[in-house]
């Protein structure tokens, strides 16, 4: 059951990607944005407290929900931002990273150990991502754009363990949610009001430029599959290993990938279609190993 959470949180974290890249081609704010996306989770997050009749049991609880809203803070701030002046390419590589700390770091934790042939389905997935998103034109010298995709998949790491802890911890899953999109809410808010004067773009753009309104709405839009993602993947947690949720959740770079090719008309190469067909290889794997 639980590759089909992960499944789900790999659709609704690449759809999130998609309109990631697509926003941040747009003149807008992007603190006001991401301040739009999470102060929607932090709404519904809300409401599944007051419905679910869920709650806080100690300070740990809270704790691992505004640490999670830092993480989120961070990560979708790099994220956003590196896609706005690096290729979109380049940083999916370096944000794909994440499976592979996460797998790192839940065995220095908390001794997580796989299987033999759950550790192939893993480097089959990680393997396919990478073929995947290679691009012949990435180099030493076209680097623009990647400190902001490492730090992304560092912090998206961070929060993948965060969201396992959350688990080991038995908090309820809004609850926690509760706290973290409250607190990231709170963050990206007052990174808008400290730089809401600041020119985000130079004279010679000549894009239209978001209203606030604008801006604030799309985000909160944006926000239901970010939110939709956290509660897939929290679920997932609970019940999977942390690296294998983390090595499915993160082929959704493979919405990014559609959507380039669909949307956008590029086209697929050779190497493109066996990445893709390794992944999907990899995901069998997985299912076999249970």
């Amino acid at each position: 059951m639980w590759i089909i959470y992960a499944l789900l949180a790999t659709v609704f974290f690449g759809m999130r990607g998609v309109l990631y890249q697509w926003t941040s081609q747009k003149k807008m704010n992007r603190n006001l944005f991401l301040f739009g996306v999470f102060f929607v989770g932090f709404l519904v997050s809300l409401s599944g407290v007051a419905f679910l009749e869920q709650q806080w049991y100690g300070w740990a609880d809270v704790a691992v929900g505004f640490a999670l809203g830092f993480g989120s803070f961070a990560a979708n701030a790099f994220l956003h931002k590196g896609f706005s002046i690096g290729k979109a390419s380049l940083i999916s590589i370096l944000s794909g990273l994440t499976p592979l700390f996460v797998l790192i770091f839940a065995f220095l934790l908390w001794q997580e150990t796989l299987t033999t042939l759950q550790l192939i389905g893993f480097f089959i997935i990680f393997g396919g991502l990478y073929i995947i998103r290679y691009s012949n034109d990435i180099s030493i010298s076209n680097l623009q754009g990647a400190q902001w995709g490492l730090l992304a998949a560092l912090f998206f790491s961070f929060n993948d363990l965060l969201g396992k802890q959350s688990t080991l911890l038995e908090a309820d899953t809004f609850a926690t949610l509760t706290s973290m999109f409250g607190f990231g809410s709170f963050l990206f808010a007052m990174s808008w009001l400290v730089n809401r004067k600041k020119i985000l773009e130079d004279e010679n753009d000549t894009r239209p430029n978001w209203s606030g309104l604008k801006t604030f709405s799309c985000g909160l839009f944006i926000g239901l599959t970010n939110v939709a993602g956290m509660v897939a993947i929290i679920s997932a947690f609970a019940i999977g290993n942390t690296g294998l949720v983390s090595a499915i959740s993160g082929m959704n770079i493979l919405i990014i990938l559609l959507y380039s090719r669909i949307i956008l008309k590029e086209s697929f190469t050779r190497q493109e279609f066996l990445g893709l067909a390794t992944a999907f290889i990899g995901v069998i794997v997985l299912r076999l190993s249970y």
